[in-house]
C-alpha cells in the first residue's frame, strides 16, 4: 500500500507524539503496578501504549525504518522525562549518546533517497512470506 508523503515537520511531530505516548503510557503503568497508584492510571497507560502502536502507521516510511528511528526519540524523551519528573539529570555520556542517536535518527528518516534506494525498499516491503517462501 502506497502512503501519502507528509512534511518533515509533521513526520517529526508524529515521532515526538509516539514517543510521548510510549514513555507516558509506560510510566503510568509503572506507577499503578510498582507504586500502587489507582488502577485507572494503568488503564490510561494502556490506552497511551495502544496509541503508540497506531500513530507510527501514519509515517510514510516502512516499518523497519520508522521503528529504528523511533528508538532515537525514545532515548531522548526517556532522559528528558527522568530529568524533568524524577530530577535525575543525564550525565555527560547519557547526553553524548542521546545526541549520537538523535543524529542517526535524523539521517535515517530524512536523508534524501535516490530513486533506486526507494525501489529497493519498495521491493523489500512487497515481499510476503507464503508457505515458508518469500514471494512478491
Amino acid at each position: 500500500m502506497k502512503k501519502n508523503t507528509i512534511s518533515h515537520t509533521s513526520s517529526f511531530g508524529l515521532l515526538v507524539l509516539v514517543g510521548l505516548c510510549e514513555v507516558g503510557g509506560g510510566y503510568l503503568v509503572w506507577l499503578a503496578l510498582s507504586e500502587n497508584w489507582h488502577w485507572v492510571y494503568a488503564a490510561l497507560g494502556a490506552l497511551l501504549l495502544m496509541l503508540y502502536g497506531i500513530i507510527p502507521t501514519l509515517q510514510p516510511a516502512h516499518f523497519g525504518c520508522v521503528y529504528a528511528v523511533y528508538v532515537g526519540m525514545f532515548i531522548a524523551l526517556s532522559l528528558l522525562r527522568g530529568w524533568g519528573i524524577d530530577g535525575v539529570r543525564p550525565v555527560q555520556y547519557d547526553t553524548i549518546g542521546a545526541i549520537l542517536c538523535s543524529g542517526g535518527m535524523l539521517v535515517m528518516m530524512y536523508a534524501p533517497r535516490t530513486c533506486k534506494e526507494i525501489m529497493v525498499c519498495r521491493e523489500w516491503i512487497d515481499l510476503k512470506l507464503v508457505a515458508g517462501r518469500w514471494q512478491r
